[in-house]
């Protein structure tokens, strides 16, 4: 194994096919930056009653299709699409997050591509220098992803409202498709959230010992056993979004029909 070890080249040994990942997060990043520009500049059709965009709640602006919380909290003064005002928030802490680091790092700058290959740069740095050492606000982020999450869960709360009839102002309890992603997006964007690893040094990584804190020991280990699969969810919890933006804004172009089940109309085609 010395031997081996110390005539080995600079290239990696490794025979198995360790380019897919980066490959595939590399084509999954730029895919979701992409159609988030687009659905972000674009300040239409992000809204089919009584389902919002997630790229655009909380809607808070004077000119929103559809105001979150009943009126705008930001005046008419704003006249660039509400999606812009409040993408940073969630934007923030999934770009600082470490599992996003790992991951964008080996997609996009190769350094490094995955275990046991060189870096692609000669010189490392790590994260001492601007804009990499801003990856140490993430913290500070997390406190409003939870906000944002919250109000997500109001949006997926108001999709079981189903309208009477088409363009009526009267609602009755329903479950369509699209509430059902809603819901599916939300519990994914809450786990991801909440295996966070600085929520896991919030309720207990950060004391000494458990003695005389069984409450905090408890959040310890449950937010413990979530932070295991925090990769799965980051991932999982991107594609949800993207396909809860996607599915509202084919139905608010009329491209497609929502298949739903509204009290006392039965299952329809909406």
């Amino acid at each position: 194994m010395a031997t081996v070890a110390a005539t080995a080249p600079k290239r990696t040994l490794r025979r198995d096919p360790w380019w897919l990942e980066s490959a595939g997060l590399l084509v999954l990043f730029s895919a979701f930056i992409l159609y988030s520009v687009y659905a972000g500049l674009v300040n239409a059709n992000y809204y089919a009653d009584p389902y919002l965009s997630p790229f655009y709640s909380p809607c808070i602006s004077a000119n929103c299709a559809h105001l979150t919380f009943g009126a705008p909290i930001v005046g008419e003064w704003w006249n660039l699409a509400p999606a812009i005002f409040i993408v940073g928030f969630p934007l923030s802490f999934r770009l600082t997050c470490y599992y996003y680091r790992k991951a964008y790092y080996r997609a996009f700058f190769w350094s490094p591509a995955a275990c046991s290959v060189p870096d692609a740069r000669a010189a490392y740095s790590g994260e001492t220098k601007v804009p990499f050492i801003w990856q140490n606000i993430h913290r500070w982020t997390w406190y409003p992803a939870v906000v944002i999450a919250t109000i997500l869960a109001y949006d997926a709360l108001l999709a079981f409202r189903m309208p009477t009839a088409p363009g009526a102002h009267t609602y009755t309890f329903g479950i369509g498709l699209g509430t059902v992603l809603m819901t599916v997006n939300v519990a994914l964007i809450l786990l991801y959230t909440f295996s966070c690893h600085f929520c896991r040094y919030l309720v207990g990584g950060r004391l000494d010992r458990f003695w005389g804190r069984p409450l905090s020991l408890r959040l310890w280990r449950a937010v413990s056993a979530l932070n295991v699969h925090h990769g799965r969810y980051a991932i999982w919890s991107l594609i949800s979004v993207g396909a809860v933006e996607v599915y509202i804004r084919m139905l608010a172009m009329g491209w497609i029909r929502d298949p739903a089940f509204i009290l006392g109309q039965g299952f329809v085609l909406r």
